[in-house]
């Protein structure tokens, strides 16, 4: 596998990873919401809240950091192969 294989790989489940960090946010505002029209004290699904948010958006600049490793392979892929300069040749 080529490396500009493996990052559009690793863009995939970056991408998998975000979608389930959404929707674990939106199901942790959903709890925090239940528990507060029943009264319970939503200190600690807050702190998670806060929490899930964070690491969603590490996750982010991970991705771009996955896409702008792609971008540099692409464009290396895409300049015309150049060969050395030629050297001194042997007597």
């Amino acid at each position: 596998m080529t490396d500009l294989q493996q990052e559009r790989d690793d863009l995939i489940q970056a991408d998998r990873h975000l979608a389930q960090g959404e929707r674990r946010i939106a199901d942790q505002i959903a709890l925090i919401q239940w528990m507060t029209m029943k009264g319970y004290n939503t200190a600690v699904a807050t702190d998670l809240l806060r929490l899930l948010e964070q690491t969603l958006a590490l996750w982010q600049e991970h991705r771009q950091l996955i896409l702008e490793t792609i971008a540099r392979h692409e464009r290396s892929a895409s300049r015309p192969h150049q060969d050395p300069a030629p050297g001194p040749e042997a007597p």
